[in-house]
């Protein structure tokens, strides 16, 4: 405490504050021996007040005569309580103030960091897109962590995927055909080692590539690792110009706090990519190939399955070329028990084992008892009803022989509009030792047309009520209404009727192949060379 008299002169002081201000004695002058914020507030408190005042004029917060003040001395903050005495004196209470502005800074930020950590989350857990989380953690660095930031990636090639970002500026991409062992630290963050302490790294060897265009001298960096999730995902770098202060220990470590989100992020996006890529090369095998016409018969085929964000599902349909001209194509639509991904694989599985029995695709009950035995084999007790088809032009028309294993007989559209149930039945395939089957043959004239179809078709559900099964009469009429129509046509007109019926009810997997034997002029190669043969 000291205590000072309306002409700036110190009255008393006590030990406290002697040791805090040791150049103040009583009878000296004020200024001088005080701060300067201190000697400043007490004369402000001489001032006197005009009155009246009608409207009195606003002051700063520190001006106002009762107004605590605060200031430095040395590396301590204090607090100065003014007491005004009768006789004109001000005793000035001195309070150490240092330990509660400490707390109040390290809360503050700490507040500020937690916000920052948690938009940076925010903004990582927002995308899979690895570009995406390195434009985010670059930008994100150079705005509250340094004053540019370079993210960078691993790679297998030369190059070193880069993303640069000063800040106040946007993220900029870039391949460097630069060492990671140029830079000390980074080869090893790379790989994933605990970072080197920035008071290690000489600024002035940081190579050019380093360094972004228009940022002037280095005065400080820092490398630290971004791990991922088992294998590094990259590493953070942190440029700071010679205009701004190092980085110190404790921003080291926050560095390392924000580099685990980045990490993490890039980690699962490249994760994502990974297997979004593999799930794409293997959905492309998966999925029922496009149908168009072969060596004279015209094919057609829809998909729908039962869930409209899938892609794939329990029915499938193939079309395998003969391998010479003029013999018979093998067409496949089958319906395995279930739908969505595990019925999908299970198709995969068909599909793959049918494609092997191709050389005696000409023998339907050898085949379904091959495919039958193959099944039975594995540890999926799925089971599967499929239709098989051998279609061959002979002039104008298209032999065709089918197999029903199981599965709803084809139907047969004549050119009259009569809808025919092709006599052919059969056990399911992969159910019971053996698969007993009966092939019949049938004969396509021009224009007429032979549908093969799954359950889901006629079972789905729908209607005025909601309820009611869309049926086999139903397809039957709009099959009759179809005579004579392209297979690409017919296919279209059945998916529809059926999808309208179904409105936004539930509905399983629905599959539609279509073999015709078309109006059209029918070209065949003959010795290298095109024969055009006019059909009615």
């Amino acid at each position: 405490m000291l205590v000072a008299d309306s002409g700036s002169v110190v009255v008393f002081v006590n030990e406290a504050a002697g040791l805090v201000f040791p150049d103040v004695r009583a009878g000296s002058a004020l200024v001088g021996v005080v701060p300067t914020w201190l000697s400043d507030a007490h004369a402000r408190r001489l001032v006197p007040v005009p009155v009246p005042v009608p409207v009195p004029a606003p002051r700063p917060p520190d001006s106002a005569p009762d107004r605590i003040v605060q200031g430095q001395v040395g590396d301590r903050t204090y607090e100065a309580h003014p007491t005004a005495g009768d006789d004109g004196t001000v005793v000035w209470w001195l309070v150490d103030d240092t330990d509660h502005r400490l707390a109040r800074e390290a809360l503050r930020m700490e507040r500020e960091r937690t916000a920052f950590l948690t938009e940076s989350s925010n903004l990582f857990l927002s995308s899979l897109n690895l570009e995406r989380c390195m434009d985010v953690a670059a930008q994100m660095a150079s705005e509250h962590l340094a004053d540019a930031a370079l993210v960078i990636a691993p790679s297998n090639g030369p190059e070193l995927p880069v993303v640069t970002c000063l800040r106040g500026g946007t993220p900029a991409s870039s391949r460097v055909a630069g060492a990671p062992e140029e830079v000390p630290g980074l080869g090893e963050a790379l790989q994933g080692f605990p970072p080197v302490p920035s008071r290690w790294i000489d600024p002035s060897t940081a190579p050019a590539w380093l360094i972004p265009e228009g940022f002037g001298e280095v005065g400080s960096i820092v490398i630290t690792p971004l791990p991922g999730h088992g294998v590094p995902a990259g590493a953070l770098i942190l440029l700071r110009g010679t205009r701004s202060p190092a980085f110190t220990e404790a921003e080291e470590v926050f560095a390392r706090l924000f580099a685990a989100r980045a990490g993490a992020a890039m980690s699962a996006a490249r994760l994502y990519s990974e297997q979004a890529s593999i799930t794409d090369t293997l959905m492309r095998e998966l999925l029922p190939p496009s149908l168009h016409q072969v060596s004279g018969v015209e094919y057609a085929g829809g998909y729908r399955p039962a869930k409209d964000h899938e892609r794939v599902g329990g029915d499938f349909y193939d079309v395998h070329p003969a391998g010479v001209e003029g013999e018979a194509s093998l067409i496949v639509l089958g319906d395995v028990c279930g739908k969505g991904l595990e019925a999908a694989v299970m198709t995969g599985k068909i599909r793959t084992t049918l494609h092997a029995l191709l050389p005696m695709a000409d023998d339907h009950q050898r085949v379904l008892s091959l495919l039958n035995t193959s099944l039975l084999n594995t540890h999926n007790a799925r089971f599967a009803t499929m239709v098989l088809a051998s279609a061959a032009r002979e002039g104008s028309a298209v032999k065709l022989r089918l197999t029903s294993a199981g599965h709803p007989a084809p139907l047969i559209v004549r050119a009259d509009g009569r809808v025919e149930e092709a006599p052919t039945q059969g056990t399911l395939v992969g159910a019971l030792p053996e698969v007993t089957a009966e092939t019949v043959p049938v004969t396509l004239a021009p224009g007429e047309t032979c549908v093969l179809y799954t359950d889901g078709i006629t079972e789905a559900r729908g209607g005025p009520l909601g309820g009611s099964m869309f049926g086999e009469t139903r397809l039957r009429r709009a099959l009759t209404e179809c005579a004579g129509m392209p297979a690409e046509a017919v296919v279209e007109r059945v998916h529809m009727l059926a999808s309208q019926w179904v409105g936004a009810g539930r509905h399983d997997d629905m599959a539609v192949v279509v073999i015709s034997a078309p109006r059209t002029n029918h070209l065949s190669a003959v010795n290298g060379h095109t024969r055009g043969r006019f059909t009615t």
